[in-house]
């Protein structure tokens, strides 16, 4: 399919729509041009404001804004809203269980352009771990349309993980759904394993599930697009009718979705289980296609992970 824009940006411009004919929600913008929310300013002056760099008095202020009963999307790079608000997204926003959508851009290796710093690399490391909060990551733009929507809709604090650059999309549009909660059984091809993505890894985890089945691996393919609450009836579902998972994730394998997996898996219907992620490491500058390759993220990695585990399944 042909490339699109960065997820982040048609999240935001689907906010800038949402709002000609929903008036129930504000923007706060930390001026980092993250989401093009500056473009919901310019159009809702009266419902937008912009907070400089300044993080932490700004998850403050839009916690204190859904006290007096707004609902509050607030957009920053991914690094300042789980490291640099940390307190301020646990204490005052998961706490008190206040309505307020955190948007975290520039996550994963996808940053390498923008250096180290700025590569959010542990942030669901960080966010999973607060109670009340849900955290939810699109894989494309047309996932991330859709999520846009959901997010006007949902109540109490939303963590949405967003991505720098543009992919090509993978859904449909016509027939994408999206539920919070639930993964997507994107390909159905057997029961030698499962792979289990998230975010923009899927498109070479499909890619890797083809070239499995040409060398007569079956497996079956569910996109975690809630990475809290996790799917777990998902999870046990491909355990026992597989026998194997194999999770790929543009972050961390310390406590991200690989983690949450095989905790559910090792509880409750132990199968091998391989995590595919960024080893533990900071992020780096470069090309992102050359970071997963060294990470061995490419669909070449998948494809010899998942055939190794299959091999380890029949043992």
């Amino acid at each position: 399919m042909a490339k699109t824009i960065a997820d982040r940006h048609i999240f935001g411009n689907e906010l800038c729509e949402i709002g000609k004919t929903r008036k129930d929600f504000v923007v706060l913008n930390a001026d980092t041009k993250a989401c093009n929310l500056e473009k919901f300013q310019e159009m809702f002056p009266d419902r937008a404001f912009t907070m400089g760099i300044a993080e932490q008095d700004m998850v403050a202020t839009a916690a204190g804004m859904a006290t007096c009963g707004d609902k509050v999307f607030l957009s920053t790079f991914a690094v300042f809203a789980t490291m640099r608000a940390c307190e301020q997204v646990r204490t005052f926003v998961c706490h008190t269980n206040a309505n307020v959508t955190i948007l975290g851009t520039h996550t994963g290796l996808q940053v390498g352009g923008d250096g180290a710093t700025h590569a959010a690399v542990e942030d669901i490391g960080i966010t999973r771990t607060f109670p009340n909060l849900t955290i939810i990551q699109p894989s494309d733009g047309v996932s991330a349309k859709a999520l846009a929507h959901a997010a006007v809709d949902f109540k109490g604090p939303l963590y949405v993980r967003l991505h720098r650059n543009a992919v090509p999309d993978f859904y449909d549009p016509e027939t994408f759904k999206f539920e919070f909660g639930k993964a997507i059984t994107v390909k159905e091809y057997g029961t030698d394993l499962t792979i289990i993505s998230s975010g923009i890894m899927l498109q070479k985890c499909a890619d890797a599930a083809e070239q499995l089945k040409e060398k007569g691996i079956n497996v079956r393919l569910l996109d975690m697009m809630t990475l809290k609450p996790l799917d777990e009836e998902a999870v046990l579902k491909a355990a026992k009718e597989t026998g194997a998972i194999l999770t790929v994730e543009d972050h961390s394998v310390i406590n991200g979705l690989g983690a949450a997996v095989a905790s559910v898996v090792v509880q409750n219907q132990p199968v091998p289980v391989k995590i595919i992620g960024i080893p533990d490491r900071f992020g780096e500058s470069g090309d992102p296609e050359l970071l997963y390759k060294e990470c061995h993220m490419d669909t070449a990695s998948i494809v010899e992970e998942a055939a190794k585990l299959s091999e380890k399944k029949k043992a």
